[in-house]
């Protein structure tokens, strides 16, 4: 099989990706890129194998039947891993949460699976309107630099495919859980530290996760941290931002 090479600039770095499958480079639309790359991924059939095989053990822990993924789906997995593997070798890691910007400073809402971080940016931008942009609504990237803490947008924008391709000031990482109530408290460090790392994308390699624990570190030290007890109600939004605006 011909591979399919292309680049694309994500988070500040050109990224030579070669895949089999032509539904990688489908997704990376908007992120075209020319002049050198900082690093390559090569994807192959074995890198598919494994993510197949990764998926059935995942969706069989949950008592789910796996749906029935493309090897260009799969390979788009594959791609996103590679990529985390490297990119903490540039001050940045992918992190799990939802990504939105108000008036030029992002936002960024994490939670465990099923808590509702897509449907919370969502109230943010009713209330907001024009002056809230998602950033990324599933993976977006943080890079850490001396004067704090920037959001990028990536491809891997979830499945309802809100995101840009942009770059924010990050503010502030919120801690979602669900409540009758909407109440918003500042929290250390220590209390957010658990989720941040299980949210973070963790490499394989024991380097470059000492890299990534590092960045998690600063990550925490840079921007305000946060843990909201909300409902779906569009109060949740007004509330969540007044109490991280700061």
């Amino acid at each position: 099989m011909t591979m399919i090479t292309k680049k694309y600039k994500i988070a500040e770095r050109v990224v030579e990706v070669s895949s089999l499958y032509e539904k990688v480079h489908s997704l990376c639309k908007g992120y075209e890129a020319d002049g050198p790359a900082d690093f390559s991924v090569i994807t192959t059939e074995k890198d598919i194998d494994f993510e197949k095989q990764k998926t059935e053990s995942e969706y069989a822990y949950e008592g789910l039947s796996t749906p029935d993924f493309s090897n260009g789906a799969l390979e788009e997995t594959a791609v996103y891993r590679k990529i985390g593997e490297k990119m903490p070798d540039y001050d940045t890691v992918i992190f799990h949460g939802s990504a939105i910007a108000v008036d030029g400073y992002g936002f960024l809402f994490t939670a465990k699976s099923g808590t509702g971080k897509s449907t919370h940016t969502e109230l943010w931008r009713r209330l907001f309107g024009d002056r809230a942009v998602m950033i990324n609504d599933d993976k977006p990237m943080l890079h850490v630099t001396e004067n704090g803490i920037t959001a990028y947008g990536t491809p891997y924008n979830g499945k309802h495919n809100l995101g840009n391709n942009i770059a924010v000031p990050l503010k502030a990482i919120c801690i979602l859980t669900r409540g009758e109530k909407n109440v918003i408290e500042s929290i250390s460090k220590a209390e957010a530290y658990p989720m941040l790392l299980q949210q973070v994308y963790r490499p394989q390699d024991p380097v470059q996760m000492a890299k990534t624990l590092k960045i998690v570190d600063k990550i925490s030290a840079f921007v305000g941290l946060y843990h909201l007890s909300c409902n779906m109600d569009i109060e949740a939004a007004e509330v969540a931002y007044n109490g991280m605006k700061g």
